[in-house]
């Protein structure tokens, strides 16, 4: 898995406050998360603008959706930003780690 998707979805904070709404509470329709991201921060995006930022979340893999009789529901997937600190963050927290046990 390419890790630059997950960057660029991470890259926007409307796209993190909805992978935290959906952290959250997961299966929500776009109208729900609509309603929600207004509520937290008067949030004033489009729906169509939205379901722009939930197209890049899905194409990045931190996102699934699943069709339940009429409504398209979105699920959050951990697995990119697992992968995301196993690969690169790791490299960085195990070098402070170091300096950090390294006598001066």
């Amino acid at each position: 898995m390419e890790l630059d998707p997950v960057f660029k979805a991470l890259a926007d904070p409307t796209r993190r406050a909805l992978l935290d709404l959906l952290r959250d509470r997961e299966g929500q329709t776009l109208f729900e998360l609509h309603t929600r991201l207004s509520q937290i921060d008067g949030n004033t995006l489009t729906r169509q603008g939205l379901s722009r930022h939930l197209a890049i979340l899905e194409r990045a893999g931190l996102i699934r959706t699943n069709f339940e009789w009429k409504s398209k529901h979105h699920y959050l997937q951990s697995a990119p930003l697992e992968r995301l600190t196993r690969i690169w963050l790791s490299r960085f927290l195990t070098s402070q780690q170091q300096q950090e046990n390294t006598p001066a």
